[in-house]
């Protein structure tokens, strides 16, 4: 996926405000049966939450960026221990600035 322009990523930011998280990833790491699940939610919703079980930042930044390479998806924010992605589906519900 082409990176997010910066008001392409405002405009996500806005949207994953008040939604909550749908894949968590545990105290077995970044699994391949997470990468799964974070497939299968990105192909529902487009724009989700991940929230990572572990206290460390850089551990959580490579978390971000194999999930992103791994699936496709664009990173879109890291808050504490929340992750947000986004994957445009085949037919896209979020409609993106220019």
């Amino acid at each position: 996926m082409k990176p997010l322009t910066p008001a392409q990523r405002q405009f996500l930011k806005g949207l994953a405000h008040t939604r909550q998280p749908v894949v968590m990833i545990g105290n077995q790491g970044l699994t391949a049966a997470v990468l799964k699940e974070v497939d299968l939610a990105l192909n529902a919703h487009e724009l989700i939450k991940i929230k990572a079980a572990t206290d460390e930042p850089e551990t959580r930044r490579a978390w971000m960026e194999e999930i992103c390479t791994t699936t496709g998806a664009a990173p879109v924010q890291q808050i504490g221990k929340v992750l947000v992605v986004y994957r445009a589906a085949a037919k896209p519900v979020i409609v993106l600035p220019r």
